[in-house]
């Protein structure tokens, strides 16, 4: 763990990295205070679940647009600007509640499209801030690990803030998501960021033939995210014991966390675009015996098992994105990876209900293993198209006061 302390002590990486995921909290919180206040308001389960489902397809495709404006007009008049309309929406959705109901779909919208693209930023950052690519390696490493907390930390603030009340809990997300985001843009690093020029299209980064393989391929992983959470639901209404959803969703966590925390403690021979598909592999093995669905003893072991290789999946990934991403495009391109996930993920938890009515558990489970699988075909399949064009940019340190 030598390289994350030398790596948290260089200028601004333990400020960049902490307030961007202070600012992206909400994204832990978000869902569940909007179903929470609607169950509060009297709306059905159905309703809540549907606003959930806005929520989460709004900030799908809010990130590329934002990152594309930022690549455009550097950081801090994006992500301000994002982060107060996003608390907008929260804050409307706690005032009116679920009726009348256009507003209330109209507040979600705003929350969750506005959501400010803080993950894109910060590794749009990372190439000039840090000296070489080992060091980026390492924070890429680090940030797809940390994010679990998010989904750990994320949901245990909402409960506490609604015990409050529901309304506190829609507030409090939307505050969090201002005081992130403005650690972020205080910075001297996300002041002065500017993204290069770039050719007059529309298509921005998705012109990129092997960005546009690894997105689809990332989307199939995220379907493997989205069957798995419902899957635990359903796991535990099989045992009847409620808390077995939560310490399965928090085993796969700490599997992502310990995988990529040593994924990021030591550098890797061969190109990120061979090692790719070889994490993909082991990905994909991992989802598979979940179908088993055992007892919570051995399944807290496979859930643990099944997150290892999440986060250097990502990782990985996020190298790729830097020397695919066409001149000029890259937070656009890293917002592109955040819908893409986004995306599968919801149709993930789509395909987990299906399998669950066709062949109960193992069926919900079974999702994850394909989500794995295809994510794997497709990688091999557009494998010629992940080789760079470019080489990784080796920009030198930006020069900062201690």
């Amino acid at each position: 763990m030598r390289a994350y302390g030398e790596f948290l002590r260089l200028p601004y990486a333990a400020r960049l990295l902490g307030g961007t995921l202070l600012g992206r909290l909400p994204n832990g919180m978000g869902m569940l205070a909007v179903v929470l206040h609607i169950r509060a308001e009297g709306g059905g389960y159905p309703l809540a679940g549907a606003l959930g489902a806005v929520l989460g397809l709004a900030t799908a495709a809010g990130q590329p647009v934002l990152g594309r404006a930022m690549d455009r007009l550097g950081q801090p008049r994006v992500l301000l600007v994002s982060a107060i309309m996003a608390a907008a929406g929260f804050t409307l959705l706690a005032v009116v509640g679920a009726d009348p109901l256009p507003v209330a779909i109209g507040a979600v919208i705003l929350a969750g499209f506005a959501t400010p693209p803080l993950e894109a930023g910060l590794r749009a950052l990372w190439t000039a801030v840090l000296p070489g690519p080992a060091q980026v390696q390492a924070a890429y490493a680090l940030d797809a690990a940390a994010q679990e907390i998010l989904f750990t930390v994320g949901p245990l603030l909402v409960v506490a803030a609604a015990a409050l009340s529901t309304e506190t809990a829609l507030v409090l997300t939307g505050a969090i998501g201002i005081v992130g985001t403005l650690v972020i843009t205080t910075s001297r690093p996300s002041r002065e960021w500017r993204g290069e020029p770039r050719a007059a299209d529309w298509a921005g980064p998705l012109r990129s033939p092997g960005l546009r393989v690894l997105l689809l391929s990332l989307a199939f992983a995220g379907v493997a995210l989205g069957v798995y959470a419902v899957a635990v639901v359903a796991y535990a209404e099989r045992l009847d014991n409620d808390l077995a959803s939560g310490l399965l969703l928090a085993a796969m966590s700490a599997g992502a966390l310990a995988g990529g925390l040593v994924y990021g403690a030591r550098s890797w021979p061969g190109e990120a675009h061979r090692r790719l598909p070889w994490l993909l592999v082991a990905l994909a093995a991992c989802y598979l015996p979940l179908m088993w669905a055992p007892g919570l003893t051995v399944m807290m072991v496979l859930a643990f098992v099944s997150g290892i290789f999440l986060a250097p999946v990502l990782a990985c990934s996020f190298s790729l994105v830097d020397r695919l991403a066409p001149t000029g495009t890259v937070t656009e391109a890293f917002a592109w990876v955040v819908a893409a996930i986004g995306a599968g993920s919801s149709l993930g938890s789509a395909v987990s209900g299906v399998g669950q009515d066709l062949a109960g558990v193992p069926g919900a489970f079974a999702g994850a293993g394909a989500g794995g699988v295809v994510a794997l075909l497709v990688c091999l399949l557009g494998a010629r198209t992940l080789s760079p064009a470019r080489p990784l940019p080796s920009a030198a340190p930006v020069v900062v006061e201690a």
